[in-house]
């Protein structure tokens, strides 16, 4: 096993219901669109020559993607299990041996134990935001929100999402977007929540939203232009649009459906129908599965960020206990039955086929994965009462948690740091969301110290956060 050395070491305006209708999985509507001249000027972007470029990892990535763990994954469940401590801690799971000599995960992860030569597991998470709505926002943006642990709904003057950060300081100059959202909007539970959104940027910079990928009856047709409208007549269109109702062409993320239509190796890409069925059914036929297919073939295209909402709620269980679809991590009761026929083996399945699709390809290499959610989960299994379920199960905990990370330059096969015996506080140095943040980003090729403007000229770092160079090699 490797062993890492010690170290010392606020999302915007959500689109309302009818928009949600246009831009979910039909985001890419092709109605007509926007000229390029009428599309919003770039803003300009400070990146200061530094040293930076020399040290470890620094551009190895060309695309990264999220896989994100809403509701809070139980880092003893899964990454750093506790098999001597007593039984109310360690949970009614045992451990299995990974790849890795020395480094046990849980039971129910046996495809993601056969591949752990590929990744680094990360197991000094730490923050102290107790909430999912401001603790997913921290995850996402990388800043703290105002209203600490808290539900806040989104607002036009939060922090971007990191997406929206990437669309902002390195757009694609060869697609038409530079980020995408999968499997989303995340609710929390009920509506979306804060730090997913483009927020003081404004919508240009909105990343694109893509619901269920399974409802490709509705998606596929609006990737390509029909028969009877030639590109000639498409430009007609969008220049009599510009003439009748400006406010309408000026739409960002109309600008970029019609863009859509003009990028044929992008359209391909969600026709997810190209893949051979046994390639579609290794990384599961339903939602969250389909949409790490999607984000491999994202990859493939040339996109830069990709999301994955792996559970697009964080408890969607309390109201849709039959659909597996639906279930999220956050599992205050009924933990152990949750995890078993739910979560941990979709979860298993489809993350482990993602890494082994990327690195079998050659992707992985240029690829940063990481598998994080907002927070772990309590080292006490009780029953909260007044949660719904009739089993014990764990509460909120951001003290300590586990995240995995994997290419572009990762060390892999490795454990980065050590909680105690509880998995309840690190006892190396933690790692905060900023940090993760800054990594990503340094992984791209961008330097920390690197600041962006907004519509008006205020001038916001990039993240508070520091790379950690010793994850890569």
């Amino acid at each position: 096993m490797i062993r890492f050395r010690p170290v010392a070491d606020d999302g915007g305006q959500p689109p309302t219901r009818r928009e949600w209708l246009r831009f979910s999985t039909a985001a890419l509507w092709p109605a007509l669109g926007l000229p390029r001249q009428l599309a919003a000027p770039s803003l300009s972007t400070t990146v200061p020559p530094t040293p930076v470029e020399r040290s470890p990892g620094f551009g190895q990535a060309r695309s990264v993607i999220i896989i994100f763990t809403s509701g809070g994954q139980s880092q003893l469940d899964t990454w750093d299990p506790k098999p001597e401590a007593p039984e109310e801690v360690r949970g009614a799971f045992g451990t299995i041996a990974t790849a890795v000599p020395g480094v046990r995960v849980c039971e129910h992860l046996p495809h993601l134990a056969r591949l752990a030569r590929l990744y680094t597991i990360v197991r000094t998470m730490s923050h102290d935001d107790l909430d999912h709505g401001s603790a997913c926002y921290l995850a996402l943006t990388g800043q703290y929100h105002p209203r600490k642990s808290s539900n806040p709904p989104p607002r036009p003057e939060d922090f971007p999402a990191l997406g929206a950060v990437i669309t902002r300081v390195r757009p694609s100059q060869r697609l038409p977007y530079t980020a995408l959202h999968l499997n989303g909007p995340l609710l929390v539970p009920r509506e979306p929540a804060p730090g997913q959104f483009a927020g003081l940027l404004g919508r240009a910079y909105q990343p694109v939203e893509v619901g269920n990928v399974l409802e490709e009856h509705r998606l596929r047709p609006m990737l390509r232009l029909v028969g009877d409208v030639p590109p000639q007549r498409l430009a007609q269109r969008c220049e009599l649009l510009g003439r009748l109702d400006p406010v309408q062409a000026a739409d960002p993320q109309w600008r970029r459906a019609v863009e859509l239509l003009h990028s044929d190796a992008l359209a391909a890409a969600f026709e997810l129908d190209r893949e051979p069925p046994a390639t579609r059914e290794r990384y599961g036929l339903y939602r969250a599965g389909q949409a790490c297919l999607l984000a491999r073939r994202l990859v493939e295209a040339g996109v830069p960020w990709i999301t994955v909402f792996f559970n697009h709620n964080i408890r969607g269980q309390d109201v849709h206990p039959d659909d597996t679809d639906a279930y999220g991590w956050d599992t205050h009761n009924d933990i152990f039955e949750a995890l078993r026929h739910h979560l941990l083996p979709r979860f298993d399945w489809s993350v482990s086929a993602l890494l082994e699709d990327l690195y079998q390809r050659g992707l992985l290499a240029s690829t940063l994965v990481v598998i994080m959610g907002e927070f772990g989960r309590a080292p006490l299994v009780a029953r909260e009462a007044r949660f719904a379920g009739s089993a014990p199960g764990r509460k909120h905990w951001a003290a300590c948690y586990s995240v995995v990370v994997a290419g572009a330059g990762i060390t892999p096969g490795a454990v980065d740091g050590a909680s105690d015996r509880q998995a309840a506080y690190p006892r190396t140095p933690p790692v905060s969301p900023a940090d993760v943040a800054a990594t990503l980003f340094h992984a791209l090729g961008i330097p920390a110290e690197t600041h962006y403007t907004d519509a008006v000229g205020r001038r916001f770092p990039l993240t508070t956060g520091q790379p950690v160079l010793r994850w890569f090699r």
